[in-house]
């Protein structure tokens, strides 16, 4: 238990540090552009970014998550079997019962979301209740459960809220670039905003993808562990991974921000291969599985 207690608080550390130095970030480039300007307004601008990303991304990452994925809620009368096999594996684990959400996507796939335990959920696809059996289905609850536990997903979700905040300055040193370029100032001056502004594009993404790896793909492999542990079952989660990672079908859903979300990566051939995969490899994850004693 000393590892799990430890990775929370790891967890709820590098939370705070990337929402913390993100906003330093954001501030400093808003004191660049306002000093280059000469205008306080865009300092303030940046000011209010930061504090609307920092603290809204704590609070209400989750519910952007929710609508990005166009996920409806369901209820205990909606579907019987998924709501008891979830509230059977959160008295087990001695978790409160999380919302649960279906997304309308035919690919089987699934994710967690939500700041604590108190404030959470799990967001299944329709592809996902369809193709796997019950006991696969257990295997893939209880993964984005330990995650729920390990507090994986406070991180995870406010991963999210940078990133769309990260495409979102991209796109503003791009238009600054090409709106300085329009100026009529000195040559040099405008030269260096527009470098910026070409390696702000460049970078951003990059970034956004190195703060996705900086969340450790191995909350995977202990999440995977801690649901081996709660079901008692290798198979079902190992056969689960399987099937998902077998799959052909292509998510309709194409959003980087959230990709890292999901048990597996929704992107069909991992868009970005080796140290810059979201997720590791299912094969790697199903040995370990199946090395686990219970």
């Amino acid at each position: 238990m000393a590892n799990i207690y430890k990775n929370i608080d790891s967890n709820v550390f590098k939370t705070w540090f990337l929402m913390v130095g993100f906003g330093i970030f954001v501030i400093a480039i808003g004191w660049i552009l306002a000093q280059y300007y000469g205008d306080f307004n865009i300092l303030v601008f940046a000011i209010i970014i930061a504090f609307v990303q920092t603290f809204g991304s704590y609070w209400f990452s989750d519910k952007l998550v929710i609508a990005a994925t166009h996920a409806q809620p369901i209820k205990e009368e909606d579907d019987q079997r998924l709501y008891h096999l979830i509230e059977n594996l959160c008295i087990t684990a001695g978790l409160p019962m999380p919302k649960i959400y279906i997304m309308p996507e035919l690919q089987p796939n699934a994710f967690a979301t939500g700041r604590d335990k108190n404030h959470s959920a799990i967001v299944f696809t329709q592809g996902l209740l369809d193709m796997l059996d019950e006991s696969e289905i257990q295997g893939v609850a209880a993964h984005e459960l330990s995650h729920i536990g390990n507090r994986d997903t406070l991180l995870q979700t406010v991963v999210v809220g940078l990133v769309a905040v990260l495409s979102l300055l991209s796109q503003w040193f791009l238009r600054i670039g090409r709106w300085d370029g329009d100026r009529d100032n000195d040559s040099q001056a405008g030269a260096i905003i527009g470098i910026l502004a070409l390696a702000g594009v460049i970078l951003a993404p990059i970034v956004g993808t190195l703060i996705q790896l900086a969340i450790s793909r191995k909350r995977e492999f202990l999440a995977d562990s801690s649901a081996v542990l709660l079901t008692r079952y290798p198979d079902g989660l190992a056969n689960a991974l399987m099937k998902i990672s077998a799959s052909p079908i292509v998510m309709q859903m194409q959003n980087d921000s959230v990709a890292h979300l999901f048990i597996a990566s929704p992107f069909k051939g991992e868009k970005l291969s080796g140290l810059f995969a979201t997720h590791p490899p299912i094969q790697e994850r199903i040995a370990a599985i199946k090395n686990i004693a219970i």
